[in-house]
């Protein structure tokens, strides 16, 4: 039997944006909607340990041994920079779930051991947003083609996903859809200094005092600075840089509002998977 079809939905943004919030909601919405053991397209049975329709890649679980994180020129290690990751373990993981439908059977997600607090979007939206994929819905077509394992979904959540480095990588046109949230310096500074640390490889990492403004903030606006008009990431977008590259920014009136970002992200991943499943 042939794979599913795969959409591999990135999403990136500065360290602290909802990147991962957003990824588990729109994975659970797309989840209510299961793959059907009755699907008319399957010859047989779907194994007990298949995927569901939607499941998450971390970035985060591709970085390097903590030995191996290179060091700025104060002597911290960097873990905001492209040098920090093992992209070509990560590119074998894209292509992999291209092509399987799956995530790699020996991957083990180290991210999933890290925190995430409260969404800040209320029950009722999701449980609406879920609706949606039900008979009569607006999506019902979507629900329909993941109840019968027609579709999946693979959300990729990292912070450096469409830097020009990753496009000369390969990494940014494995993409069927490119996501970009953003987040102001004060509001993404507050967020990051408020959590506790981050689960490594071999060990246990928690910023120490200034990681901010010394190594994750210059890191963001050196590789995605190129976003935004005149290089200013507080400032708007430049449409045509985003259009060139294929990126979809988050609109100015959801920062800060999960809410608002979901419903966004929700409608565009809605009207890909329509595009791709029409007939």
């Amino acid at each position: 039997m042939s794979p599913p079809s795969t959409l591999l939905l990135g999403l990136s943004g500065p360290s602290s944006s909802g990147k991962t919030t957003l990824a588990r909601l729109l994975r659970d919405i797309l989840n209510s909607a299961p793959a059907s053991s009755s699907s008319p397209s399957s010859s047989s049975p779907p194994s007990p340990t298949s995927p569901p329709p939607a499941f998450i890649l971390h970035l985060d679980d591709f970085y390097k041994t903590d030995s191996e994180i290179p060091l700025t020129p104060m002597g911290l290690p960097d873990w905001d920079c492209l040098e920090s990751l093992d992209l070509p373990r990560f590119l074998s993981a894209l292509k992999y779930i291209k092509t399987h439908g799956a995530p790699p059977p020996d991957l083990v997600s180290i991210q999933d051991g890290n925190a995430v607090g409260p969404s800040g979007v209320d029950d009722a939206v999701v449980e609406r947003l879920k609706a949606e994929l039900g008979e009569g819905g607006g999506m019902a077509k979507l629900g329909q083609v993941l109840r019968e394992g027609g579709m999946r979904v693979c959300i990729i959540d990292g912070f450096l996903l469409f830097s020009e480095e990753m496009q000369k990588e390969g990494v940014r046109e494995m993409f069927d859809l490119r996501l970009f949230l953003r987040a102001p310096y004060a509001v993404a500074k507050k967020r990051r200094e408020e959590r506790q640390g981050y689960v490594t490889l071999e060990g246990f990492w928690a910023d120490p005092p200034g990681y901010v403004d010394d190594v994750v903030w210059p890191n963001y606006v050196k590789d995605h600075g190129f976003l935004f008009r005149g290089g200013n990431v507080d400032g708007e977008f430049d449409a045509e840089v985003l259009e060139r590259c294929g990126i979809r920014g988050m609109p100015a009136e959801a920062e800060g509002d999960m809410t608002k970002c979901l419903e966004w992200a929700w409608r565009i991943v809605g009207e890909e998977i329509g595009k791709r499943t029409a007939g």
